[in-house]
Parts: structure tokens; C-alpha cells; sequence
């Protein structure tokens, strides 16, 4: 009888092959007290194990193949600088030093004060960055139990296609699977913002995570089946089924190859609508893979990544450098800057930690105004930055016009004083913000009247609509894209942007699944933003879908108020268009 053990598909495609169960575990870590002349030889243990982490992460990176897009390889620098970074290395020193405890105790106790700080943030995407504390603490961990200076986590295998069963898995771990011939990987953690899943996605390695007690029931070298689309594990199929998942495999590949062939292709309507395509990235280095699939320009840079795994904000002027290279990169298509969406402050991970409830709290422009100053460098960085190409300026998290009205006398003042320094800037600097609070969207018209452009950040609008946090495994069945009070939000949005004359871009999670793209259309979405591996599929969605023909069966789907007759008209919409 087959067996199906359900989890969040975070890398579509299909992989059959044999399982390979990886025993790595929760390490057991135990305090103990040092006496006083041991303390300053526990902290070189301490230093040393950092040391050896760091040449066991440069060595994997050494390896990636030429030609490997620069976002892999940074994926094990990010690891590299948290290695390096006195946020981690510094605390378990100071543990050390005053609570006389081993090394591995007092690392603990740090990535337990990092875990809470990351738990605190409201934007999920940050909140997932904790595992990567985890992964390179968990390293460091393995390297002071064991005193392992070559770890290699897994063994060469050449007995067919391996599909990998962990609890969780670092990226770097995952690159050398990769190397090994990985079919796909299947984890108990995890979620489909994390590291480890954006690099499968890249990789194209078919992933499930949450895969709730994977280790009872498959065994080492049974074979499986994992659907990456409908984030599913298949056991005990017979041969019937598994013909069916070998012509997925088939028909999967075929796909691919037709993909690549869109890269050049103008994303335009079969009724001659022109659709803009842009990405979203974290680092300068996200552009190179935006470039394979030919979508123009940046919709959303994510800036609070320059101010994550260091003890000081960054300035004024390397923001500067930073976004002035990212422009220079982008070869004249635009770049829309999002300001600081995080609660900081001089420790830019803290401010979040004391709110007791951060997703309604001191975030995004909220917090910006209330530190003016931090605000202020930002800011003038940005405007620097518009004299080498075209910039526009996005505010994070809007709930009322006095925001856009502080925020723009903040402008004012930042270009009065750089005329006066003889710097550099665009003076028509666009300047919008991002609608993702539902009292926003509600109000959507009063904003576009006072906004050159609005963006529609649906990972919060259905957040905060649906009172649903989507990491919670309690609720996150709740948190639907298709919900009927979703859509009519975006509509309204939507409706604003054309009665005002000013452009609307999409730049949530929705933007990039194409199974919703012509939902999408037949709102009158023409902008889209999203994670550079979504862009190819959703162009070809664009490329055969008529425009002229969605309005009316979309202004049907939005009656609906089950969402059964929703998935049913959606289901409807993307086969006759």
C-alpha cells in the first residue's frame, strides 16, 4: 500500500531514487564550571574551533564549480561573516570570561540569545534567518565536541540517484550534496524562506521541509518518490505509479529547456499587453542571477540585510558605495530601494526583542521616523546613489499619510543638505510606498494621490488580514492568497493606482506563482516583482494568456465566497485563457 507523508513543497520537481538518512541529530550540549586557570585555554579552544569553521566553509566553497551563479557561493560567505562577526564571537568569550563555563555552554547560551531576537521579528523572511545562526553554531558545536578539524559531512555515492532525509541541513552541507548528484532533499525543519530552501530552489534540487516523523517510517535505501510541487513523500509505490513520476521527470526536463529559451523574450500578452518583470534581491550579487532569466530591473532591494550580523549600523557613505555599485550593475534599469524594514537600533537586532507583540509594533517606517537620524543616512544614501541611474525610494509598512508627510520633509531636508555639500543627486527621485497594512489598502486612494507609485507586499497584506502568522504551524493553514477579502484588497489597490494615474507593482510572494498569474492579470496587475527563479515560468504564462478575456471570469471568481468554489474557478481560469 503506498504511503504519502505530506510537507511544504519549498523546490519544485519530481526525484525518485534511494533514500539516504542522514543520523546528525540535536547535539547534546552540558554545562560545566573551569577553574580559573583553564579560562583563558578555553577561550583559544573556543578560538580555534571558530578558526577551523571557518577554513572547513572556505574549503567547500573553493569547490563550487566555475560558472556557478555568484548567490550559491553567497550563501557560504553569509556563513563565513557570521563566523567572523563579534555579534557571535564576542558573547560566548565574554560567557567564558564571567560565568566560568566550556566553550560549548557558553556558544549556547549566545545562540539562544540570537534565536529570541530573530523569533521577535515580525517580516517572516528575517525570522527564518535564524537558521542560520543554527547551522554555523551547530558547526562550531560538532567541531569543540569532537575536536573534528576535517569534517566532511557525507560520503561519496555512486549507487544511482540519493534523496536526502534530515532533520535540517545547512546550505553548505547542501552544496556538497549537490556536487554528489543529490536528487532531492526531504527535512523535518524548516521553511520555504530559509536559506537552505531558496538555495535548493536555485540549485533546482526538488525539497520538502516539515516532514513531520519521516524517520519512522522510511529506512535507508527503500525507495521514494518526492513531489516538490505538491510537497509530498511517496513510498511503496508500485510500478504502475512509478512510470507516472518518471513521466513527470520526463515532461519536467522538456519544461526546463523551454524556460531558457524566454530569457530574451519581452514579457507581453498574446492581446499585445506589455507586463514588467522585476526581481527581488538581498545582495549586489542577486543580480547576476537576475540577468538569466531577463527581467528588467529591481522591484524590491531588501536593505536591512546591510544591517544584520554586526554590532553598529552601517553609514551613510557605505550604504552608498553599496547601492551605487548595485545600480552600476544593473546597467541603467531601475532599482527600487526599500528602506529599513526591521526594528533596530544602535544593535540593530534589539529593538524587536522587548516588543511582546513585534507584528504590531515599532517596524518598517515606524521605526524610521522614531530614529530620525539612522533614517536620515539611509535616506541620503539613496539620494547619492539616484545620480548613476534610475532609483526609486519605497517605504515599508505605511498605515497613515502623516508617515508619507514626516518621511518627505526628512527628503526635503536631506537634499538641501547635499545641494549645499556640491553632492550628487536625482531631484525627481521617485518616491512610494509599500501597501501591506489593510488599513492602507482600505485608504489606497488617499495614498496614490500623494505617492509617485505604489507596491502591493502581499506577504503582509494576508498576514495582517487574515490575522495568520504563515511560520506558525498553528495557524498557517488559515493564511490563503485566495482568500476572497485578499483579493478584493488588491483590487481596490489596484483601482487607486489607475483613478490616480500612478504605476502598481507587486512584489509579495503571489507575484511569483504562476499558477495565480493570470488572476493577477485579470485584476489589472501589469508590474511583478519576485525572487529571480520565478520570472521564466511566470513569462510563460504572460506569453499565452489574453488579457481581454480574464476581466469578466476574474469579476466572477471574486464573488465567490467558499474558498472550494475559489480554487474552482481559479482552476477554470488558467485552463480556457
Amino acid at each position: 500500500m503506498p504511503l504519502a507523508l505530506p510537507g511544504i513543497g519549498v523546490s519544485k520537481g519530481t526525484a525518485i531514487g534511494r533514500a539516504r538518512v542522514l543520523q546528525r541529530g540535536q547535539i547534546e550540549v552540558l554545562e560545566y564550571a573551569l577553574p580559573s586557570t583553564r579560562i583563558e585555554e578555553e577561550v583559544e579552544r573556543f578560538l580555534r574551533a571558530l578558526h577551523t569553521a571557518r577554513q572547513q566553509l572556505r574549503s567547500i566553497r573553493a569547490r563550487i564549480p566555475s560558472g556557478t551563479p555568484d548567490e550559491i557561493a553567497s550563501f557560504i560567505d553569509t556563513h563565513v561573516l557570521m563566523l567572523e562577526d563579534a555579534t557571535l564571537t564576542s558573547g560566548p568569550i565574554e560567557y567564558i570570561r564571567t560565568r566560568q563555563c566550556n566553550a560549548e555552554w557558553a556558544l549556547k547560551l549566545q545562540q539562544d540569545a540570537l534565536v529570541k531576537v530573530f523569533d521577535a521579528m515580525d517580516d517572516s523572511y528575517l525570522r527564518t534567518r535564524r537558521d542560520d545562526v543554527e547551522h554555523v553554531v551547530s558547526r562550531v558545536q560538532h567541531i569543540l565536541l569532537s575536536n573534528d578539524a576535517h569534517h566532511e559531512p557525507f560520503a561519496e555515492d555512486s549507487e544511482g540517484p540519493r534523496i536526502f532525509f534530515a532533520t535540517d541541513i545547512p546550505p553548505s552541507d547542501l552544496l556538497l550534496l549537490h556536487h554528489q548528484g543529490i536528487a532531492a532533499l526531504v527535512t523535518e525543519r524548516g521553511g520555504p524562506l530559509s536559506h537552505t530552501a531558496i538555495l535548493a530552489r536555485s540549485l533546482g534540487i526538488p525539497a520538502i521541509v516539515g516532514v513531520q516523523r519521516a524517520y519512522q517510517y522510511i529506512v535507508d535505501d527503500e525507495l521514494v518518490v518526492v513531489d516538490g510541487a505538491q510537497g509530498v513523500l511517496l513510498a511503496n509505490l508500485d510500478e504502475t505509479e512509478l512510470a507516472y513520476y518518471r513521466r513527470r521527470q520526463a515532461d519536467e526536463k522538456r519544461l526546463r529547456s523551454g524556460l531558457r529559451r524566454l530569457k530574451d523574450r519581452p514579457a507581453v500578452t498574446l492581446d499585445g499587453v506589455k507586463i514588467a518583470l522585476r526581481a527581488n534581491i538581498e545582495l549586489t550579487e542577486d543580480i547576476d542571477a537576475m540577468r538569466q532569466t531577463g527581467a528588467e530591473g529591481v522591484g524590491l532591494y531588501r536593505t536591512e540585510f546591510l544591517y544584520m550580523n554586526r554590532a553598529e549600523p552601517p553609514d551613510e557613505e557605505e550604504q552608498f558605495q553599496i547601492f551605487r555599485q548595485t545600480q552600476r550593475r544593473l546597467r541603467g534599469q531601475p532599482l527600487t530601494i526599500r528602506t529599513l524594514d526591521l526594528g533596530a537600533d544602535k544593535e540593530p537586532l534589539s529593538a524587536t526583542a522587548g516588543s511582546q507583540n513585534p507584528a504590531l509594533g515599532l517596524r518598517g517606517i515606524r521605526f524610521c521616523l522614531k530614529e530620525p537620524e539612522l533614517f536620515r543616512g539611509q535616506l541620503r544614501a539613496i539620494l547619492r546613489a539616484s545620480a548613476y541611474g534610475p532609483v526609486r525610494l519605497l517605504l515599508p509598512m505605511l498605515t497613515d499619510l502623516s508617515e508619507v508627510r514626516q518621511t518627505r520633509r526628512l527628503l526635503l531636508e536631506c537634499l538641501g543638505q547635499l545641494e549645499q555639500e556640491g553632492k550628487r543627486f536625482d531631484p525627481h527621485l521617485q518616491f512610494g510606498g509599500m501597501i501591506e497594512v489593510p488599513a492602507a489598502a482600505v485608504c489606497a486612494d488617499g495614498f496614490a494621490r500623494h505617492l509617485d507609485f505604489l507596491s502591493i507586499g502581499t506577504n503582509d497584506l494576508i498576514q495582517y488580514t487574515l490575522a495568520t502568522d504563515r511560520i506558525d504551524e498553528k495557524v498557517n493553514h488559515l493564511y490563503n492568497p485566495l482568500h476572497p477579502g485578499v483579493l478584493r484588497l488588491i483590487r481596490t489597490i489596484l483601482q487607486a493606482g489607475r483613478s490616480a494615474a500612478i504605476p502598481v507593482s507587486m512584489c509579495g510572494e503571489m507575484a511569483g506563482d504562476p499558477d495565480l498569474t493570470r488572476l493577477l492579470l485579470g485584476l489589472g496587475l501589469t508590474e511583478f516583482s519576485m525572487p529571480p527563479a520565478a520570472v521564466l515560468e511566470v513569462k510563460q504564462v504572460i506569453t499565452q494568456t489574453n488579457v481581454s478575456l480574464l476581466s469578466r471570469r476574474v469579476t466572477r471568481l471574486l464573488r465567490c465566497v467558499h474558498p472550494e468554489e475559489v480554487i474552482e474557478q481559479l482552476d477554470r481560469l488558467n485552463r480556457e485563457t
